[in-house]
């Protein structure tokens, strides 16, 4: 969300090559509350200045020798460092006003300008700047989040899957499997035993038993999430369920193990299911900002 404190903040650079109007905006604006505003009364600065600031808004004078705002515009764009050009051009020439706006400048004031227009356009530009620059940081946020995402589900599934996964389109990562066997566990009245045990046993509880049943699934190559599991994905029923009910008495095994070292009395309950599965993962097509 775009502050009015933000705006104020914003970075500008003013650029004409007369001395008393540069004198004059920078005034106006320190005076309107604009705390980051520079100046230049050389074009040919003004690239290399924006690679090093960042400017959210240049104040460009269209008419200076040597070289004139149009040239500015052309040199900005070949940096390639942003679609969104923040440039608010100066003319005296009604003429040029449409050309500079198919050059990129966002908006124009013409001279001799009003104060209270220039501070107006000003205002307007750096919001919409200020906006556009937080969309691209949200979705570059969003980009990021999605590789992850990924990333740890290819990591989670088992080698198989995963290799078939990859060859789908990169859009969509889906399969369908003729049979898959889940198998569902769960600690019979935990809520109960967490209630009668203080903080620092009961989390040296679960980590010992998440540790041995872990290790488990490890070893039998098995999807393991707080003791969802299922097996390998394969379309061979017989197979998967023998793996699966291995599992199964692995775990009531390792929770008994666990009992015997600790002197608990936890119970375990396990479920098993078969059936046709079909699993998806659409990636969400993030529509990148468009320069506004």
């Amino acid at each position: 969300m775009v502050t009015p404190a933000d705006i104020l903040h914003g970075k500008i650079l003013i650029v004409d090559d007369q001395e008393a109007n540069v004198l004059l905006l920078e005034q106006m604006l320190k005076n309107a509350g604009y705390d980051q505003v520079t100046s230049t009364r050389d074009p040919t600065q003004v690239c290399e200045l924006h690679l090093l600031h960042k400017y959210d808004l240049i104040l460009l004078d269209l008419q200076m020798p040597g070289m004139d705002g149009f040239q500015v515009m052309e040199n900005l764009k070949e940096l390639g460092q942003d679609s969104y050009l923040p440039v608010l051009v100066i003319t005296a020439q009604p003429e040029h006003k449409l050309r500079a706006l198919k050059a990129g400048a966002r908006d124009f004031v013409s001279k001799p300008f009003d104060l209270s227009e220039v501070l107006l356009r000003a205002h307007n530009l750096l919001e919409v700047r200020l906006l556009h620059r937080e969309t691209r940081q949200l979705y570059e946020q969003v980009l990021a989040e999605q590789k992850v995402s990924t990333r740890l589900m290819l990591e989670v599934l088992p080698g198989s899957v995963v290799e078939r996964l990859k060859r789908r389109p990169p859009e969509v990562v889906s399969g369908t499997w003729a049979e898959v066997t889940l198998l569902f566990s769960d600690l019979l009245e935990f809520n109960r035993f967490s209630e009668g045990a203080g903080a620092m046993v009961l989390t040296g509880v679960l980590d010992d038993l998440s540790i041995k049943l872990d290790a488990d699934a490890q070893r039998t190559g098995i999807i393991d999430d707080a003791w969802l599991a299922a097996t390998d994905l394969t379309d061979t029923v017989a197979a998967q369920t023998i793996r699966a009910a291995q599992k199964a008495i692995d775990l009531k095994a390792a929770l008994d193990r666990f009992n015997a070292l600790s002197n608990f009395k936890l119970q375990m309950r396990i479920g098993l299911d078969s059936e046709p599965s079909v699993g998806a993962l659409r990636k969400r097509k993030v529509k990148k900002p468009r320069a506004r």
